[in-house]
């Protein structure tokens, strides 16, 4: 659903110009932020030098900040309130997110994701200042998203506590203002054999590796008979210490995903169990299979904060052509837990054309000047919308019945 279905085009578009010359402003300092934090890049739970620069610079415009949130050394919030008493109001969240892809750098573009909010916070924070209108702004620092689940650690240590909706920007090759992202569950399988001299005395050896090999090769034919929206993943992260010796530990990581989180927690769990199980049974080793990080929900579009989305992007010059701007299932994001659990917008922000992310050429691209205009963009683009729903207590009421009615009977969690 885009193209003004709700009848705020005109003033959400109004709101995005004016976000924009106050992106506008502050470019020099966003722009230094995405290039120094895609120069440093620093993978999940490590990036101290990302965290530092987004908690300087929000404290620089007058935004109070907490470092070290929800037990998580590179989590931070940052608060700004407006008009009346602390607390009047509703609560509306920006998160950014600033953890790179190991060996590959920024190949999701995280330097552009926590640019283009801190550039949404600053801008919405000047125009709410001019209005008047009360309310807290919140930018919530969210580390580890590239497999650590950082939005998940936060939701449970209840840092969403007391929020209304919450927003943020990724980049992509393209712009989209909803994508049905994908639940993902976290497993290891570990692998217990025997070592042995692999050319005197092969026979006393339980190989392993050859369990490893064996779940990667019935993984392979199981996709066959799964759903079009599964996907599983695998590498091996352990198999052995030295070629003349059997292996007797081989350790398996894996990302299990689908649209559907029965499915996902049911056939489709059980059916990678089996495999390992299998595997162990074939080679005569031993088997551990875990879930060894927080799970990842799909993503709950809220059909009204698109339609606010797709009128901001209208303005920037972005359009969002009716019914075009919802891309389907692909990856995922802790960014689907924060929408389970209340009205959230995740769009697309085209960085580098036609470049798909987790690459070299995004990765290379994400400083580039296309990604540029992404920070300055994405930022206008989700300030017009936080603002709207500060200013327009109807937005925020729709989102959030638009919301409730899709989550009724328990929702989508994985």
């Amino acid at each position: 659903m885009t193209g003004n279905a709700y009848g705020d085009g005109g003033a959400v578009r109004r709101l995005a110009a004016e976000a924009r010359a106050r992106t506008e402003e502050l470019r020099g300092e966003l722009l230094a932020l995405s290039h120094a934090i895609h120069a440093d890049p620093e993978p999940r739970f490590e990036e101290h030098a990302a965290a530092g620069r987004l908690r300087a610079l929000l404290g620089a415009h007058g935004f109070t900040v907490e470092a070290g949130i929800g037990g998580l050394d590179t989590a931070f919030r940052a608060t700004r309130d407006f008009g009346g008493e602390a607390g009047d109001g509703p609560t509306v969240a920006v998160f950014c997110e600033y953890d790179a892809l190991p060996g590959l750098g920024h190949g999701c573009g995280h330097n552009v994701i926590a640019a283009a909010g801190a550039g949404a916070a600053l801008a919405a924070a000047a125009l709410m200042a001019e209005r008047g209108s009360p309310g807290r702004l919140l930018v919530i620092g969210s580390p580890g998203e590239e497999g650590g689940g950082g939005k998940a650690r936060l939701i449970d240590a209840g840092a969403l506590d007391g929020v209304d909706a919450a927003v943020m920007a990724h980049a992509a090759g393209y712009d989209a203002v909803a994508r049905t992202n994908l639940g993902r569950l976290s497993l290891e399988a570990v692998f217990t054999g025997r070592a042995s001299h692999a050319s005197a005395a092969p026979e006393g050896g339980r190989n392993a590796l050859d369990a490893a090999t064996l779940l990667l090769v019935a993984i392979g034919l199981l996709r066959q008979q799964t759903t079009p929206d599964s996907r599983i993943h695998a590498r091996v992260a352990e198999g052995g210490q030295s070629i003349n010796i059997i292996p007797e530990r081989a350790r398996v990581e894996l990302f299990v995903r689908s649209l559907d989180s029965g499915y996902l927690r049911g056939r489709l769990l059980d059916a990678v169990r089996d495999c390992v199980r299998g595997a162990a049974i074939a080679t005569g080793t031993s088997y551990t299979f875990d879930e060894v990080a927080p799970a990842y929900d799909p993503v709950l579009a809220n059909p009204v904060l698109a339609d606010l989305a797709a009128e901001a992007f209208g303005a920037l010059g972005r359009p969002i052509p009716p019914g075009s701007g919802w891309a389907g299932p692909a990856g995922s994001t802790d960014m689907g837990n924060v929408s389970q659990l209340l009205p959230a917008l995740h769009p697309y922000v085209c960085a580098v054309p036609g470049a798909a992310l987790h690459t070299r050429e995004f990765a290379a691209g994400a400083a580039g000047k296309e990604a540029d205009a992404a920070v300055l963009d994405g930022g206008a683009m989700l300030a017009a919308v936080v603002t709207s729903l500060f200013t327009r207590p109807e937005s925020l009421e729709r989102a959030k019945a638009e919301f409730e009615s899709a989550t009724a009977g328990g929702g989508g969690r994985a």
